[in-house]
């Protein structure tokens, strides 16, 4: 979608979209039949194409939020939408009591474009990071180690929503209320190399980490600390984990993150931009960090689904085509560009300018908090989304155009004017 407004071809999906049920309406704001568990932006979209979402009166968004990092491709992307109409017509789902096509050809495509020798599909982040949990415990088990099953994170890191990866991240807001947290993790502070090195011990299985904390506030591992985290690992036999959700499938202006770095992983969990908006999630292994998973070991009702392996193909065909990274490299340089210059023009208000290819964050000086510039942002028709350390974090479509990244930076400029001077600590 252009600001001018939807193109025809997304005609059916806007009467779909924007459809509602008689039965269904409730009036002015959220729906009370809806869980309260997210504190919602009141905001209904109706439609989107690329960088764009535009609600049913007509008002039209520069979407920055990417549905957090899940919108690689921004919206309706026609390669995409193409694919899932093709493979709606033909097959939508067996379980994995049978081979799926379609899962074993993503699955091959992953394995030649990385590290891995085995992938399994799951539908979400938190899956394939639980999934990645149960591998490097399992890795242990069968050769003899039993006793190694404890896992070492970092602070500020998220892993998901579950009742094992919310022990993994360890914040302790999201841990409240929900019983004994699950055992097996050791967190250290991010960046503190001397208590990493002293977590280690005769029950650690494995290190996970983030390339970079999204939630935690766009914060970048230095390639020199994944490196040494490659090499502690090697030392003392353990399994090197990357939660690539949010930095995969060519946010940091490689296919993955470690890539900038020069090493690899033992295993990876990935979701968000490999189903380009479609519940997608893998987490991948080498042939020896994937030996403790045979048959019985681990199951998705629902993963790798021919829809699903539909448009995850279609994805890693427009990602991985000549001159694709090349591009997000080029966009990034010239957002960081437009986000130093804003950072010099309101000294007063962006403390840091973070991140790592198309993920970035501006860090807001003490006394103003994220939440003020997201809703200055609505005001100035852009979405951002909020982060921890006082982050407020950018995430475009990897294929924005030119013109969407100069209307970001005029659109970012006239929220930080809404902003009111931050208050004196």
């Amino acid at each position: 979608m252009t600001d001018r407004g939807l193109t025809s071809r997304q005609g059916t999906l806007a009467i779909v979209a924007g459809a509602t049920s008689a039965g269904a309406q409730h009036g002015p704001g959220p729906s009370p039949a809806v869980m309260p568990t997210y504190a919602r932006q009141d905001l209904v979209f109706a439609r989107g194409e690329g960088a764009w979402l535009e609600t049913e009166a007509g008002e039209r968004y520069l979407d920055l939020a990417s549905g957090v990092a899940v919108n690689a491709l921004g919206h309706a992307h026609p390669r995409l939408v193409a694919a899932l109409r093709e493979q709606a017509g033909k097959l939508w789902h067996t379980s994995n009591l049978y081979r799926v096509e379609g899962q074993e050809r993503v699955a091959e495509r992953l394995v030649e474009l990385t590290f891995a020798d085995r992938v399994f599909f799951c539908n979400s982040g938190a899956e394939a990071c639980e999934g990645a949990i149960k591998t490097a415990r399992r890795y242990h088990h069968v050769n003899g180690a039993p006793e190694r099953w404890r896992i070492i994170t970092f602070e500020g890191a998220f892993h998901g929503r579950t009742l094992a990866t919310l022990a993994a991240g360890g914040n302790p807001k999201y841990l409240d209320g929900f019983g004994p947290e699950a055992p097996g993790f050791d967190h250290v502070p991010f960046g503190d190399h001397e208590a990493l090195e002293r977590a280690v011990g005769p029950e650690t299985a494995a290190i996970m980490i983030e390339p970079v904390q999204g939630e935690g506030g766009v914060r970048v591992v230095p390639d020199q600390c994944l490196k040494g985290l490659r090499d502690l690992c090697d030392d003392k036999g353990l399994l090197l984990i990357f939660d690539e959700v949010q930095t995969g499938i060519g946010r940091t202006g490689r296919l993955f993150a470690h890539e900038w770095a020069g090493i690899a992983p033992d295993i990876m969990a990935v979701a968000k931009g490999i189903g380009g908006g479609f519940p997608v999630g893998a987490f991948l292994a080498t042939e020896a960090a994937a030996s403790g998973m045979t048959a019985g070991t681990h199951g998705s009702t629902f993963g790798g689904n021919p829809l699903a392996m539909a448009v995850a193909d279609a994805v890693l065909d427009v990602v991985t085509e000549p001159g694709f990274l090349a591009e997000v490299q080029q966009k990034t340089s010239r957002f960081k560009q437009a986000l130093e210059g804003l950072r010099d023009q309101f000294p007063d208000k962006i403390a840091e300018v973070r991140g790592q290819g198309l993920l970035m964050g501006l860090r807001l000086v003490p006394g103003l908090a994220p939440p003020q510039l997201v809703k200055a942002a609505i005001e100035e028709r852009l979405l951002l989304v909020g982060a921890g350390d006082n982050v407020v974090r950018i995430l475009p479509p990897l294929n924005i155009t030119d013109e969407e990244i100069g209307q970001t930076a005029e659109r970012l400029m006239r929220s930080l004017e809404r902003l009111p001077a931050a208050a004196a600590t």
